[in-house]
């Protein structure tokens, strides 16, 4: 599991200081949470805080907007996805809010998100990213979408992953690191 962020202390809340405890945590999940039952008891017993604080402290973190969220980030490829198709979908613009909900609620769909058009260049106003074994089960999937986007859709198209991208949460200079 991962700690997302944004990319500076500056984008919190105004007055928001990480503390030490809120920075032990941090470097602490740099490579993940533990993968236990409880992550939260394995992290407060590393760093001798109860469990509770543990996640209180996530939360407060969070809500101040130190941290987007706390997810699981699975390596698609070390579990056999190969392919990795983002599904671009001309969608009229007075449906794309309620299909892009219907899309994200497929069990196959990792993400989806709406994105402005840019005409004439490119017409495409829903993103939905599907991973599969292989690019005939990426295009089923994708068919499976259009059977459900149905007269909303006008279009779409897959776009194929070329590169492994390395994903990453969190990271902060141990102090006095320069």
């Amino acid at each position: 599991m991962s700690v997302s962020t944004f990319p500076s202390e500056q984008d919190t809340t105004p007055g928001y200081q990480l503390c030490a405890r809120d920075r032990q945590l941090i470097l602490a999940t740099q490579a993940g949470l533990p993968l236990t039952t409880d992550p939260w008891a394995t992290l407060g017993e590393q760093l001798d805080m109860p469990a509770d604080e543990v996640l209180a402290r996530f939360q407060r973190m969070q809500e101040a907007g130190v941290l987007r969220r706390v997810a699981a980030v699975p390596d698609h490829y070390r579990l056999g996805y190969r392919f990795n198709g983002m599904t671009v979908w001309d969608i009229r613009d007075e449906a794309v809010s309620a299909m892009g909900r219907r899309v994200g609620e497929l069990s196959f769909v990792s993400h989806c998100y709406r994105r402005p058009r840019h005409l004439p260049w490119w017409r495409y106003n829903l993103f939905a990213m599907v991973h599969g074994t292989s690019q005939r089960e990426v295009e089923e999937k994708a068919a499976q979408i259009s059977n459900l986007l149905g007269d909303t859709c006008s279009g779409h198209t897959i776009l194929y992953s070329s590169a492994i991208l390395k994903k990453t949460g969190l990271r902060l200079k141990k102090q006095g690191d320069a």
